[in-house]
């Protein structure tokens, strides 16, 4: 590499950490950033000036004069406006949409059920959306950079291809030259649950963290990996899979079913599903149960179960004591193997958290060799598509990507 390419990388090198000094430090003054990343003041002052002008960043007001006295510095401030992302969440029951600013303000947002534009394209009906919410909130759409997605199955993200997704029935679906053909920005896709997990560690319970385990329960138990900042995806992109785990050796030899065809072990006895099917069928056999004739007629929802539990219903705790157990020890055995500074437990099962939590604690406190910290998603049912914002910045080549 020549001197003059060198030169040009380590001023893009520097104009980032600028950029990121006021993100993260805003109001600052130059002086205060050249002190920060160790960048001499005239080359903070140049690069400064360089991004005003690309409007990153704005001068406003003026600041506290130093302790030796004299003129008081321009304050430095990061646009978070300059510039918008779209995440979308791809679920088998509902696509939820939305525009960010750069800081993950969230300033449009749209929903549809997926399996209404199953057939006709799930893609095609995001862009209009899309569409509609750029329009309804007065969005230049030259302003977008780009987009992040994250779907519910298998993906391999080196050639943007979702290899398997049960739910939407897509198997080797080409996601990125589908969307090229709906979307004028670049894309990018990952594993809901990979995303949801980089939701939490920009914006919500994991921040700040380098490793973070974010936990999804819902009709299935998935994970999201990070290690040392990174998404571990392993070597076929199908890292993580929790449900997988055997938590009971003598059940799994007894003739073992799992609830759906291809679902793991875990996620067929602690899953929301399997907490439902075991609760319809114990209280099939109770004649006395206020829900028995409801249980006779249809299987009742796993969180049915949880709000029994919770006004102390014998059955409905048993079965809940008997999944939060399950789930205890296949936190225990991947915290053993990944060592996470915290573990983010998220999907629709921990809805109930002032019930599982304190339970899993104790369990998991127990028999766990080192202490971790264990939390419920802060983000919530917006870790998917903040996540999907996230990773489009993580990804693209930009002068937003810092790592």
């Amino acid at each position: 590499m020549n001197s003059k390419n060198t030169a040009k990388q380590m001023k893009s090198i520097n104009k980032k950490r600028v950029l990121k000094c006021v993100l993260e430090n805003s109001p600052i003054s130059r002086a205060e950033i050249a002190v920060k990343i160790s960048v001499s003041k005239p080359t903070v002052s140049l690069l400064v000036d360089e991004l005003i002008s690309e409007k990153w960043i704005f001068e406003k007001g003026i600041g506290e004069s130093s302790s030796q006295g004299g003129r008081r510095p321009i304050q430095l401030y990061f646009n978070e406006t300059a510039a918008y992302l779209i995440g979308t969440d791809i679920g088998g029951t509902k696509v939820k949409t939305v525009i960010s600013d750069l800081c993950g303000n969230i300033v449009a947002s749209s929903s549809f059920k997926t399996n209404q534009y199953l057939q006709s394209g799930l893609l095609k009906q995001i862009s209009k959306e899309i569409g509609c919410m750029v329009q309804k909130a007065g969005i230049d759409a030259g302003k977008i950079l780009g987009m992040g997605a994250g779907v519910p199955g298998i993906t391999d993200t080196t050639c943007g291809v979702v290899m398997e997704a049960p739910s939407l029935n897509w198997i080797r679906y080409p996601f990125i030259t589908e969307a090229a053909r709906h979307f004028p920005y670049p894309v990018y896709v990952d594993n809901d649950v990979n995303v949801a997990a980089l939701g939490e560690q920009w914006l919500g319970n994991a921040k700040n963290k380098e490793n973070v385990l974010f936990i999804a329960v819902g009709t299935g138990i998935g994970s999201g990996i990070i290690i040392h900042n990174q998404l571990y995806r392993g070597s076929s992109s199908a890292a993580g899979e929790m449900g997988y785990m055997v938590t009971d050796i003598n059940d799994i030899k007894n003739e073992f079913k799992p609830i759906f065809h291809r679902y793991g072990y875990l996620e067929s006895v602690a899953g929301g599903k399997a907490i439902g099917g075991k609760l319809t069928k114990l209280i099939q056999q109770e004649p006395d149960h206020p829900y028995h004739k409801q249980a006779h007629d249809s299987e009742l929802p796993g969180e049915m179960a949880f709000r029994l539990a919770k006004h102390g219903d014998k059955i409905a705790l048993k079965v809940v004591d008997e999944a939060i157990e399950h789930l205890a020890y296949g936190i225990i055995n991947a915290a053993s193997l990944l060592n996470p500074e915290v573990i983010i437990l998220g999907g629709g099962v921990l809805k109930s958290s002032e019930l599982i939590l304190p339970k899993l604690r104790e369990v998991v406190t127990q028999y766990l060799p080192s202490s971790v910290e264990l939390k419920i998603s802060q983000l919530g049912e917006n870790a998917g598509v903040l996540g999907a914002v996230s990773l489009f910045l993580r990804e693209h080549e930009s002068i937003f990507k810092f790592s």
